[in-house]
């Protein structure tokens, strides 16, 4: 699986994505909202909750999974001319 880290991680559309793909199917699945998550330590309660729930786990591993992947490549792997970029691509 060739992914070109560097220039996702550059972009901040990518930690955007990531962070719902992983912080609401924990809300969802806890009946919980963005209110309910008003101090640190609120925050780490619900995730030691998420992360001993198997259901979960198994919801924001697809969840992630799904912005991982680009699916307009075969297989997982990025195509080889998104792997030559240096930074997020710009439409001209």
């Amino acid at each position: 699986m060739k992914i070109n880290w560097k220039v996702r991680m550059k972009n901040p559309v990518f930690w955007a994505q990531l962070a719902t793909a992983i912080v609401l199917p924990i809300l969802a699945y806890l009946g919980l909202q963005w209110s309910d998550m008003t101090s640190w330590t609120a925050l780490a309660g619900i995730l030691v909750q998420a992360v001993k729930n198997p259901v979960i786990l198994v919801s924001v591993v697809v969840s992630v999974w799904g912005i991982v992947n680009d699916p307009t490549t075969a297989g997982l792997s990025d195509s080889k001319k998104a792997m030559g970029y240096l930074a997020p691509k710009k439409e001209d």
